[in-house]
């Protein structure tokens, strides 16, 4: 991912925009990030340092340098440098100096210090050879790492990279984020709402209106997605911020999108508004047998009941290539990844004897006029046919708390559970026994026997 400095951006009243690549300077630019990817496929085995060198050795204009190190950063990025954990590199400098000096001390008049003989000496001592231990000296120093591998891709790509990764790089300088997503493909909506949960950012989702897409396809009702912005937390704000970063290539798989922020641009932190919007590729779509939640297909909470989502039809559009697919397959599969914490959790249920079992849920629940709710999990009980709902709040603002906290004080007749880290200095007490929600506070690790006395006394 580029750094906010690489972004090739101007400011124009109070909103920053991104500097566009003309026809010839895309041309350009795609020559030069062919020569890169094949030098850097021919320094496979070399230092850290001589791959620098070499990409640092292409002539670049001065109108092009900011591209030309973005452009470097991000094959880096693809690049697997050499680690070596077995060994000490200060401790065999240490011993290489030292037998050097005592070898010199002791040299007599007219002998020469032999370095290769040092060398030999120490490493027989190591039990390796004298070309290993040389390279092992200096190890710890970045620039001597070796590239061992390099994962390619194409000169095409790596610009489609490059343009993505330069609206990331102002998002890590959001205070408030805006997203509107509209899709007539329900995977792409639960692929969306899955990377948002995984990603545990601080967010509000709402229910755009019928019509209020472009109007193409059955529906054009989309979500609101109001994200916390990394500039908008105490602290975290690096981690957050690249967090908040990779949500963006979820939001530009919908079918239309745009995207409203508000960032700290510069080293004077301006305050400026920046804007972006597009539509995906059209792709084969296939009836489903869940559909976009709509209306009647989420957990209403006016109404406290449920129905099959809707099955959603798109027009057929030309396949893509195989390869184009399955790495697409790939990134919905990814994004559809339940995050570490939650995994773990429905691991430990299954070791347990208890009637409550975990599944992960789809549900999204609905409070009009209030807001909606993306549980992570729903545990039933084998007996009786009780559902809980269960959301993990994550770490980053008490702010998540308050909100959910909100939504149940102020009718949803759901039953759920909120998990909430310690670290954020929340009571349970502050929601009462006679709402349908709880809050359970958790240090380090959730516990499954914490969360199934809850779930056995009714607590929620």
């Amino acid at each position: 991912m580029l750094t906010a400095d690489m972004v090739r951006a101007f400011r124009r009243g109070d909103e920053l925009r991104l500097r566009a690549l003309k026809p010839a300077d895309r041309e350009r630019a795609t020559e030069m990030a062919a020569t890169y990817i094949e030098l850097t496929r021919a320094c496979v085995g070399a230092t850290r340092g001589e791959f620098d060198q070499a990409l640092g050795a292409v002539p670049v204009s001065a109108r092009d340098r900011k591209l030309a190190i973005g452009l470097r950063k991000l094959i880096a990025d693809r690049c697997d440098f050499e680690v070596e954990e077995d060994c000490d590199p200060v401790a065999l400098r240490q011993r290489v100096f030292s037998r050097a000096a005592e070898l010199r001390r002791s040299l007599g008049e007219g002998e020469r210090f032999e370095r290769d003989a040092v060398l030999a000496e120490v490493a027989a001592e190591r039990e390796l050879d004298a070309a290993t231990l040389e390279r092992l000296l200096y190890v710890d120093l970045r620039s001597a790492h070796r590239l061992l591998g390099f994962r390619a891709l194409s000169a095409e790509e790596l610009m489609r990279v490059y343009e993505l990764s330069q609206a990331q790089a102002v998002l890590l300088r959001a205070v408030r984020v805006r997203a509107r997503v509209w899709n007539r493909d329900p995977g792409i909506y639960r692929a969306l709402f899955h990377k948002l949960k995984f990603l545990r950012l601080l967010y509000r989702l709402e229910a755009l209106p019928e019509g209020d897409g472009d109007g193409e396809g059955e529906e054009s009702g989309g979500y609101l997605l109001d994200i916390d912005g990394p500039y908008s937390l105490f602290r975290s704000v690096t981690k957050y911020g690249l967090e908040l970063a990779l949500l963006l290539p979820a939001i530009q798989a919908c079918e239309q999108w745009t995207i409203e922020a508000e960032v700290m641009w510069g080293k004077q932190r301006m305050p400026l508004s920046f804007a972006i919007a597009g539509k995906a590729e059209r792709r084969r779509k296939r009836r489903g047998a869940a559909g976009k939640p709509k209306a009647g297909g989420k957990k209403r909470g006016a109404e406290g009941t449920a129905s099959e989502p809707a099955a959603a039809e798109a027009s057929a559009a030309e396949a893509p290539a195989e390869s184009a697919a399955e790495s697409q397959a790939e990134g919905e599969r990814e994004a559809l990844r339940p995050p570490d914490d939650v995994a773990a959790l429905v691991a430990r249920f299954a070791e347990r004897d208890t009637p409550w079992r975990p599944r992960y849920a789809s549900d999204i629940l609905d409070l009009p006029g209030v807001g909606l709710c993306i549980p992570d999990l729903v545990f039933e009980h084998r007996d009786t046919g009780e559902c809980v709902y269960f959301e993990v709040l994550g770490f980053w603002s008490r702010e998540a708390v308050w909100r959910r906290v909100e939504l149940v004080e102020a009718g949803l007749p759901h039953r759920i559970l909120f998990a909430v880290s310690s670290r954020l200095r929340v009571s349970e007490a502050v929601l009462g026994d006679e709402l349908p929600g709880a809050l359970y506070v958790y240090k380090g690790v959730m516990s499954a026997r914490a969360i199934e006395q809850r779930l056995a006394r009714g607590a929620v």
